[in-house]
């Protein structure tokens, strides 16, 4: 499939002049010269001159623009906007993977033991600011534009606005403290963060709601039902919670994707995690990917995963990014299918920990959330169809990082020539990266009931969920022949997979505590490995009493965990970068604020 989006190559040109005093540090007489071939306002200010800058400010979306080394940052992986390392890794989702000298920064990161000069947090923060300069360079263009109709230039704004209002909310939920820089404010993007900008991304999801059509042409661009998601979560994030209310309500009935489709689980997990079934129902806003786009580069087939493979196996690289045994453990389930909510872990899952590859191992026979293996990699269980994971052999360093693989952003075997990219030292894939699914906006709706004190509705919701997991079709089966994955699978699930509904009244009858604990920890076992938990647990208040638990499980498993802790509420969000707050300077003082206990 080709990428709806495709980049241009003076995009960035213009980005970067128009924020280089932001983003690094640029001599002046360098900014006072034209650059030789690029292109002024005037050139750009026409109606495909627009479509073209629009078209940099949706690929600013992968992170990976140009590369990140070319707005002054690091590895790839350091702005991936699955957030990986600071919604995952940080948050007990997985460990960072690999071995103790491979990408230290993110060690600091998954030990909560990181500060304001972490070259990471920088990274991420410029690459999320680099779509908000393309916005605003798009927004402060059209109104010179005169070839184009009102209602066209409506919809442009309307799209600029959200798109910079995503990369907002992943400055807000990431950094707390950030300024808000807009169109009005093009020559100088050194604005103070001690205002709350919740408000202002409201305002621009709330424009796009209004204003997008309900589809579009071309399937990856923004239409009204997904403003209307990231109107509804910025609600959540707020606690606005009847706001929220009232707009999950119109999104369940009326919300369809670009492409017309209504919104709803597909049949299968999986499918969300396949480029074979990219943009399907489930698929709220994704950031299309692909591969052998004739580029000869991964920037655009989830270069910010690149890291994200079993070691020494079929991929070639790299060993990061290993689920935790605390995550596996979740996916325990009671003899009535549901999960342990306080006490997953006295009833842990069968590891392989330290079992050599060569010696015989039999996978758990308890019963299990078929999510599971659909999420970790876990030996003895099909790895898509590459085989069953034959454990310690595909783990880099076990001791340092426990016994299991990643496994939504891998790509199956038998159309790897369609969709892996090989253009690089390690793999990328056309599998695209969904920003919000239907599943989270369910449990979203799901959490805002539950707050409001309808019950019922959350259980609903939750509900809804688990029937889909529990569906047939979303277990893991062996193989017809294991001597040969790519033949096919049998009838016979790979595991004793139990999944069952929350009872009729369950959640009324327990409470609202209850029902908030259930909602949460469902969120844990569908959006796991996405990037969403560290920034789930903060905005809940969660985290201390969360990662102080598992840090004590986990680090008497692993080796990696030496000294972790979470200190609130300094690690709630984190810190500004000190890179930036050194470049703000404006009239000799500085514009940026750190955050509280940095």
């Amino acid at each position: 499939m080709k990428r709806t989006f495709i980049r241009s190559k003076y995009i960035l040109i213009a980005s970067v002049v128009a924020g280089g005093l932001f983003f690094d540090a640029c001599s002046k007489s360098f900014l006072e010269r034209q650059p030789q071939g690029s292109l002024t306002p005037e050139n750009v200010s026409t109606k495909d001159g627009i479509a073209q800058l629009l078209v940099g400010v949706y690929a600013a979306l992968d992170g990976q623009q140009q590369d990140v080394a070319a707005i002054g940052g690091g590895g790839p992986w350091e702005a991936a906007p699955s957030n990986w390392i600071y919604g995952s890794v940080a948050a007990g989702d997985a460990h960072k993977g690999s071995d103790a000298t491979d990408q230290p920064p993110i060690s600091l990161i998954a030990t909560g033991q990181f500060d304001a000069s972490n070259g990471f947090f920088n990274t991420k923060w410029k690459v999320l600011f680099d779509g908000v300069v393309r916005a605003n360079i798009v927004l402060s263009l059209l109104p010179n534009v005169n070839d184009m109709t009102a209602n066209e230039k409506a919809q442009v704004t309307a799209e600029s606005r959200f798109l910079r209002g995503h990369y907002y909310f992943e400055l807000k939920k990431m950094f707390g403290k950030v300024p808000w820089v807009d169109e009005t404010h093009i020559d100088d993007y050194k604005q103070p963060n001690n205002v709350d900008i919740w408000p202002n991304i409201e305002a621009d999801f709330k424009f796009a709601y209004e204003t997008l059509p309900a589809t579009q042409s071309l399937v990856g661009r923004a239409n009204k039902w997904a403003a209307g998601v990231y109107l509804a979560k910025t609600y959540v994030y707020e606690k606005k919670w009847n706001d929220a209310k009232a707009l999950f309500d119109v999104i369940k009935v009326q919300g369809v994707t670009a492409k017309g489709t209504k919104y709803g689980l597909t049949d299968r997990f999986e499918d969300n995690f396949d480029s074979e079934f990219k943009n399907n129902a489930e698929s709220v806003f994704a950031i299309q990917m692909s591969a052998n786009n004739g580029t000869g580069q991964i920037s655009n087939g989830n270069q910010g995963e690149m890291l994200n493979f079993p070691y020494n196996s079929p991929f070639g690289c790299c060993g990061f990014y290993q689920p935790t045994q605390d995550l596996v453990n979740s996916y325990r389930t009671d003899a009535n299918g549901l999960p342990y909510l306080d006490d997953y872990n006295t009833h842990p899952v069968k590891s392989d920990m330290k079992i050599l590859s060569t010696t015989p191992f039999t996978p758990d026979d308890g019963t299990l959330d078929p999510r599971l293996d659909w999420t970790v990699g876990r030996r003895g269980i099909p790895f898509l169809d590459w085989g069953n994971h034959p454990g310690r052999s595909w783990v880099r360093d076990q001791n340092y990082a426990g016994p299991y693989a990643p496994k939504k952003n891998v790509y199956w075997q038998f159309n790897q020539d369609k969709y892996k990219d090989p253009n690089s030292w390690a793999p990328g894939s056309a599998i695209n990266l969904v920003l919000i699914r239907y599943a989270d906006v369910l449990l979203l709706a799901a959490e805002t009931e539950a707050e409001l004190g309808n019950l019922d509705a959350a259980q609903a919701y939750v509900n809804q969920v688990r029937t889909r997991a529990a569906n047939p079709k979303t277990a893991v089966y062996t193989y017809l022949d294991n001597s040969n994955p790519m033949g096919g699978f049998s009838t016979t699930p790979a595991a004793n997979y139990v999944i069952a509904n929350y009872p009729a009244g369950r959640f009324t009858a327990q409470g609202k505590d209850y029902a908030l604990k259930a909602v949460r920890f469902e969120r844990k076992l569908e959006l796991a490995m996405e990037g969403q938990r560290y920034f789930d647990i903060t905005r809940w208040g969660t985290a201390n009493a969360e990662l102080t638990k598992f840090f004590a499980y986990e680090s008497k498993i692993t080796t990696d965990l030496g000294g972790a802790k979470f200190v609130a509420p300094r690690n709630e969000h984190y810190p500004v970068p000190q890179r930036q707050i050194d470049l703000s300077l404006k009239g000799g003082a500085k514009t940026l604020e750190q955050n509280d206990g940095y």
